[in-house]
């Protein structure tokens, strides 16, 4: 990683433009024009890339907002109450998503709509609320929620499409850089065992793949090789295993298993993080601490 570029330095990489963050030089894409009919579209797909990536259940219907949020507010059991808050913020998301719908429906016939129209406060108000629930939420891996999707859609809403633009570069860069750190965990632990010696370009190859998939939209034309890529490099990593080091000791097979879980829960934990497009701090921190613990089990086996 170059440590001298300015963040937020544009230039020319292999005929592409990319801006600098976090170390890494992050592929850009053409901001639409600023207007509502772009913002209603930018918002759907977020809102829609939200419901994708977080715990079932939540995608509500703007239509049943009040019937969600008596339901929240009746509710006093503690467990029950995250699940309902969680699904209170989906019907706000998706009403706020209504209300927009509607305000371009009406400016493609040529009605003026302000930025202190009522509906536009309310839409506002909308997404506010269902930002400051999205703390219940959880990933839909169960391990913790991800903020910055809950955010995405109000920032969206409230500032330039430039500025949010800009915004995602910022979050791709720590993405890339957060798949690097859990790739080297994955490689130091690894790579020193019997059953895993030769994985370590494996990993590379994977991590490679997931920077290059988290900092492409669906719609470049690219996406089918990088895609099939990132896919096909995930199924080499797991199927990596030297089956003719497998120690004959019952004990230790069992630790090997427990490596080649582990070895898995990576896998899935980076796949998360790449189509998230944002990173999973606790995740990340939680898994380089089980890869150091299993790469110290395994020298005291050793030794």
């Amino acid at each position: 990683m170059n440590t001298n570029v300015p963040e937020g330095t544009k230039q020319i990489v292999d005929g592409r433009e990319r801006v600098f963050y976090s170390g890494y030089w992050v592929k850009t894409y053409e901001v639409p024009e600023d207007t509502l009919q772009a913002k209603r579209k930018l918002i759907g797909a977020l809102t829609r890339r939200l419901f994708n990536h977080v715990e079932h259940g939540l995608n509500i219907p703007g239509s049943r907002l009040n019937e969600a949020r008596k339901s929240y507010e009746d509710e006093t059991n503690e467990d029950r109450r995250r699940v309902k808050g969680a699904m209170l913020a989906g019907a706000l998301f998706n009403r706020a998503a209504d209300i927009f719908t509607k305000l371009v429906e009406l400016q493609s016939v040529g009605i003026e709509i302000q930025s202190d129209n009522a509906l536009m406060r309310e839409c506002g108000r909308c997404l506010q609320e269902a930002l400051g629930l999205g703390r219940l939420v959880l990933h839909r891996s169960g391990e913790e929620g991800i903020d910055e999707l809950w955010g995405e859609p109000f920032k969206a809403f409230s500032i330039p499409l430039e500025d949010f633009y800009e915004s995602r570069y910022v979050k791709i860069g720590m993405t890339l850089r957060d798949i690097d750190r859990i790739a080297d965990a994955m490689a130091d632990s690894f790579e020193p065992l019997p059953c895993f010696t030769g994985i370590a370009p494996h990993v590379r190859a994977f991590a490679r793949a997931a920077q290059v998939k988290t900092e492409t939209l669906r719609t470049d034309p690219d996406i089918f090789d990088i895609w099939t890529s990132f896919v096909t490099a995930a199924e080499r990593l797991c199927g990596h295993f030297n089956e003719a080091a497998l120690p004959t000791n019952m004990e230790e097979q069992h630790v090997v298993g427990d490596g080649r879980l582990l070895l898995q829960q990576g896998r899935d934990l980076v796949s998360y993080i790449t189509r998230a497009r944002t990173p999973m701090p606790k995740s990340t921190a939680d898994y380089i601490e089980r890869c150091k613990a299993y790469a110290e089990r395994c020298a005291r086996l050793a030794g």
